[in-house]
């Protein structure tokens, strides 16, 4: 199915699982959305403890789903980073950033109450195809 005609799920074996009711990422209108990934390794358990190890798997696994849609990090057009405490923001925005070098995408960051799992951050973004 074309993304002119519709839209298409995207999953991939080198990214976690869907934990609920979504997939990966959905293709449609010439665009990307992939659902926030939080930091889970491929055997589901949740990736270190310090932002930094997690924000680092957080965006591997946006990379492994972004590529299994077609797509690449140089392709995101918007993210939205969930954070457990904003007190953390210097240290996400850091790693952020080396995945984002030209042309960063345009970004909003919130702090919320809690995440899936506990853990300290969650991405989702949007990119074209």
């Amino acid at each position: 199915m074309g993304a002119s005609r519709g839209k298409e799920v995207v999953l991939t074996h080198d990214a976690p699982q869907p934990i609920g009711p979504y997939s990966q990422a959905v293709k449609a209108g010439g665009l990307v959305f992939c659902s926030g990934q939080i930091p889970l390794g491929l055997d589901g358990a949740v990736a270190g403890a310090d932002v930094e190890t997690q924000t680092r798997q957080v965006l591997a696994n946006l990379k492994a789903v972004l590529g299994a849609a077609g797509a690449s990090m140089d392709k995101v057009v918007k993210t939205t980073i969930f954070l457990k405490s904003m007190n953390d923001f210097p240290k996400v925005n850091e790693i952020y950033a080396g995945h984002f070098r030209e042309k960063p995408p345009a970004r909003s960051t919130v702090e919320i109450a809690r995440l899936p799992k506990d853990v300290l951050v969650e991405i989702e973004c949007v990119a074209l195809e």
